[in-house]
């Protein structure tokens, strides 16, 4: 199994066409997908595709989604063997099947598949490739694959969802975080396909004021908080994205001095200081030798303070989170809450 495509249910598809390629260098697909009631633009960047729709008239199931949430991630296709064989598995085990398997043509490609009901608003296709996709030259392009993909969920539903997605979907357990500060906390549990090529954290916040609820509060129920982009060069591509403008979070000063103090920092004093000038986070696994992350996080892309984006580099086969970074992020998000009033 593996990520097809994501799908954004927004109030303008052909604004966010351009917001994707203006500020990431993504580009925009001829898809032949729109319909009477419903504007749907593609935009792809290496491996990543995202479809974005808006409404035409007030039939639209985006107009209904908007009714019930702001703007977000409708939708979390996943690519499967046999389509069929995936839809009646998660029927047998109590999914909602939301649409039975059919034939759909989307742009070039020819595919069977079908749709179950997750979390909230969150539902999942189920795809399966009957033809080939035209091919983008992506040997230009900052942004080449999803890393993972993070779905909050409300107080106590954690165990739920990871016992739905360990059965519906065959996702396992691995790293689980419990970050905690003076101010709030949440619990992790991070999800992952057989094969790793599918990466799910599941977050629940674990005080009333922590930012995974605040994202439930103005997304009116769980969702799909943030989706990581993998990039080769994030020292560039991030300089590039500042340069054309992208609000991203910023990182206190504090934490690069502290950074420095840690033993065995597997970069150049040369390469942390490109790292600190565009204030991009760093780990590393002391049990995975020289495994480095490189993470930075945008602002909320939307009016609301729910979705936004991650840009991750993983060097040397890096595997899974570093809690070094994922309490950096926390903190960062934290120091946002509090210019927002809804973080005392």
């Amino acid at each position: 199994m593996k990520i097809d495509h994501v799908h954004f249910y927004v109030e303008d598809a052909k604004v966010w066409r351009d917001w994707f390629l203006n500020y990431l260098g993504f580009t925009a697909v001829t898809s032949n997908i729109s319909s009477l009631h419903t504007c749907t633009e593609v935009v792809k960047s290496g491996a990543v595709c995202f479809l974005l729709s808006s409404p035409l008239l007030p039939t639209s199931p985006v107009a209904e989604f908007l009714r019930q949430h702001p703007p977000g991630v409708a939708d979390v296709a996943f690519a499967v063997e046999d389509v069929e064989a995936a839809i009646a598995y998660a029927q047998a085990y109590g999914a909602t099947i939301l649409q039975p398997v059919g034939e759909r043509q989307i742009g070039n490609s020819s595919r069977k598949c079908g749709k179950i009901a997750a979390w909230g608003g969150l539902t999942h296709t189920l795809i399966e490739r009957l033809s080939a996709d035209s091919q983008i030259n992506s040997s230009h392009n900052f942004i080449t694959a999803i890393d993972h993909i993070v779905l909050n969920v409300a107080i106590g539903e954690l165990k739920p969802a990871v016992t739905w997605y360990e059965t519906i979907l065959d996702l396992q357990p691995r790293q689980a975080f419990k970050i905690e500060t003076d101010r709030s906390a949440l619990h992790s549990q991070v999800m992952v396909s057989r094969d790793g090529s599918v990466q799910l954290p599941i977050n629940e916040p674990a005080s009333s004021n922590s930012q995974i609820q605040e994202f439930l509060h103005f997304n009116r129920g769980a969702g799909i908080q943030h989706i990581a982009l993998q990039t080769q060069n994030i020292v560039s591509a991030i300089a590039q994205f500042r340069h054309r403008g992208l609000p991203l979070l910023s990182v206190p000063l504090t934490y690069y001095s502290q950074l420095k103090q840690r033993r065995e920092i597997p970069l150049s004093p040369t390469e942390l200081e490109a790292i600190a000038q565009q204030e991009i986070l760093v780990d590393w696994q002391k049990d995975h030798q020289k495994g480095v992350l490189l993470q930075i996080f945008t602002q909320p892309i939307f009016e609301q303070p729910t979705f936004f984006l991650e840009f991750i580099e993983r060097r040397f086969q890096a595997q899974g989170f570093g809690e070094g970074n994922f309490r950096a992020l926390f903190e960062a998000i934290e120091s946002e809450q509090m210019k927002r009033g809804t973080l005392q």
